[in-house]
């Protein structure tokens, strides 16, 4: 009888050992077999894999995630995908610009000029649109800098100047953001009446716009081609400015999850505006002949605005009257204005 014991009392022991084991299941096998887990809840728990959390001080504990799933992503989109986006957007447009010019040419005045000239735009609309130009200029340098200044401007300068220089730019993207902003505004009230499209616009794209063979199709105050860069302009602007500031102001409106969308959205628009407003800085330069006097004196020569807005400048004539019905000569314009 002791010795029956002596092997009983073991036996009920390991099975016991075992007992407790099968009750207590790790976390990795529950989560396998649980049979009420929530899809949910299994979609969460792949989402925080490898995320990095601490605790902050500030009210806003959004700023707690230092690593999150979703960083990953966008790391690899801003160093691999949005250097090809942008490089491939700028330099198609440069390269299809330069073999424009180097097959078309100049888009030269068929009748020459008349030398007189007629206002079109004034002091005011110059002065906005200049503002917003060189505002353009500076945030377009500044922000390239962020996504291709390491590898193609580090090389060639050193770490301390690229330094300097990346904090300066910094500083002038945020704060020339906010006359830019304006401009936008200002631009999208000045104009929206004369960039709202309709038929003649179509038959301008039929016809070429003027930039195929020799034709010259009627235009309005704007024609189609600068009905498009209007809208870029206000529509591409008013996404940068606004996915920008959420970046400029973090955690006012959305987590680090939101901020990376608005740098995403935020860096592809402004490499598609960068590239049409090549071609908008190419026509209103070398691409067509007296296209900049528009912008820089204000007052155009009457031939070009008879080939290129032969309708605004009939509607001009109307307006001034049978006293002024003749365009002014050249020297006289100024006072006109």
């Amino acid at each position: 009888m002791s010795s029956f014991a002596r092997f009983i009392r073991p036996a009920i022991g390991a099975w016991a050992l075992l007992l407790l084991i099968m009750a207590v299941p790790t976390p990795s096998l529950a989560q396998q077999v649980n049979p009420t887990a929530s899809s949910v809840n299994e979609r969460q728990l792949l989402q925080e894999m490898d995320r990095i959390q601490g605790r902050v001080s500030i009210p806003d504990q959004r700023s707690s995630v230092l690593v999150q799933p979703a960083g990953r992503e966008w790391r690899e989109f801003r160093n691999v995908a949005l250097r090809w986006i942008g490089g491939v957007a700028m330099l198609g447009m440069l390269a299809v610009l330069v073999i424009f010019y180097l097959t078309r040419g100049m888009v030269r005045l068929e009748s020459g000029r008349s030398g007189r000239t007629i206002v079109r735009f004034n002091t005011f609309e110059r002065f906005v649109h200049w503002m917003t130009a060189t505002c353009f200029v500076i945030l377009a340098i500044s922000g390239l800098n962020i996504t291709f200044g390491r590898p193609l401007l580090l090389p060639l300068i050193g770490f301390d100047a690229f330094s300097e220089w990346s904090q300066w730019a910094k500083f002038a993207h945020n704060y020339l953001s906010f006359p830019f902003t304006i401009g936008v505004v200002l631009i999208f009230l000045m104009w929206i009446g004369g960039n709202i499209p309709n038929k003649v616009d179509l038959e301008w794209i039929k016809r070429g716009g003027g930039l195929i063979g020799h034709d010259h199709p009627p235009a309005r105050r704007f024609n189609a081609g600068q009905k498009g860069i209007y809208w870029i302009v206000v529509i591409g602007g008013g996404i940068v400015a606004a996915t920008g500031y959420q970046l400029m102001f973090p955690f006012y409106l959305t987590g680090i999850e939101g901020m990376q969308i608005a740098q995403v959205v935020h860096s592809i628009v402004a490499v598609l505006f960068i590239a049409a407003m090549l071609a908008h800085i190419y026509i209103g330069t070398i691409g067509m002949e007296g296209a900049f006097e528009a912008m820089g004196s204000g007052e155009v020569d009457v031939n070009w605005a008879r080939e290129h807005h032969s309708l605004w400048l009939d509607q001009q004539s109307a307006r001034s009257g049978p006293n002024d019905s003749q365009p002014r000569p050249r020297h006289a314009a100024s006072a006109a204005e």
